[in-house]
Parts: structure tokens; C-alpha cells; sequence
């Protein structure tokens, strides 16, 4: 915060900015709605997922523990932690799993989550079955 407001002062940046800078971690007290603005930013900002609370080490860790939780599961080729770990795409062999299984494999890899794992917010979990056939035409 305080080198914020150090380059600021020293590129004559006004006196408003400089405030907002001064104020968003709440060190200076808030006197504006833009200051305000800026500090219920920087918060919204500073809670998604990976932000500034784990280190990058914790965040691939728990990214890992996501896909094996899924991998775990019988019929499972493959599955991808995506978009900060609120997401789990999971690929599956479609010799093994139906559509029907399809539906509850989602739904226990989702309950599996939530009773072993720690994560922020919500999880989506998507399971796709994909079925391609190609034939030549000479």
C-alpha cells in the first residue's frame, strides 16, 4: 500500500486515486464511494480461488487432489481440474460407463468431493461420454 501511494505522489497522480490506493486495506480511513468501491474490489478479488490465501504449491495440490479423486473411479479415462478447481471434467470410457451410469458417476464423484476434499466455493463436475465413429468413403 504505502509504495502504491509512494508512486503516485511521485507522478503527480490526484489526490483522489492516491487516497483510494491508501484506503482499500482499510490502513487510511475510507472517506469516498470510489475509495470504498476499490476496497469491496479488492476483497471480491483477493477471495477467488488461488487469489493470495494458498501458496502456489497448496493450489496445484489441491487442483491434483481433485482429479484423483475423480481418476479414482471405475470407468474414469481421464479428468481435468479447470478454471481455478470450480470445475472437473471428467472423461470416461463409454465401453464401461452407460448413460445411465454417466448420471450417477457424476453425482458420486460430486458427493466423494465434498466429504474428502477441502476447496472454496462450489465444484461443477462434468462427466462426459463421447462416442465417435468414422468410416472412409473411397
Amino acid at each position: 500500500m504505502e509504495i502504491g501511494v509512494e508512486i503516485c505522489k511521485k507522478f503527480k497522480i490526484r489526490p483522489e486515486v492516491i487516497h483510494c490506493i491508501a484506503a482499500h486495506h482499510q490502513d487510511t480511513p475510507i472517506e469516498s464511494p470510489e475509495a470504498f468501491i476499490v476496497a469491496a474490489a479488492d476483497a471480491l478479488s483477493g477471495a477467488r480461488p488461488g487469489a493470495r490465501r494458498e501458496s502456489f504449491e497448496a493450489y496445484v495440490k489441491r487442483l491434483k487432489e481433485l482429479e484423483d479423486t475423480a481418476k479414482g473411479f471405475e470407468g474414469v479415462k481421464r479428468a481435468f481440474a479447470i478454471s481455478a478447481g470450480r470445475e472437473i471434467r471428467v472423461y470416461v470410457d463409454t465401453a464401461k460407463i452407460s448413460d445411465l451410469d454417466q448420471e450417477k458417476l457424476a453425482k458420486d464423484i460430486a458427493q466423494k468431493i465434498e466429504k474428502e476434499l477441502t476447496y472454496p466455493g462450489v465444484i461443477k463436475v462434468n462427466v462426459i461420454r463421447e462416442r465417435r465413429v468414422e468410416e472412409m468413403a473411397k
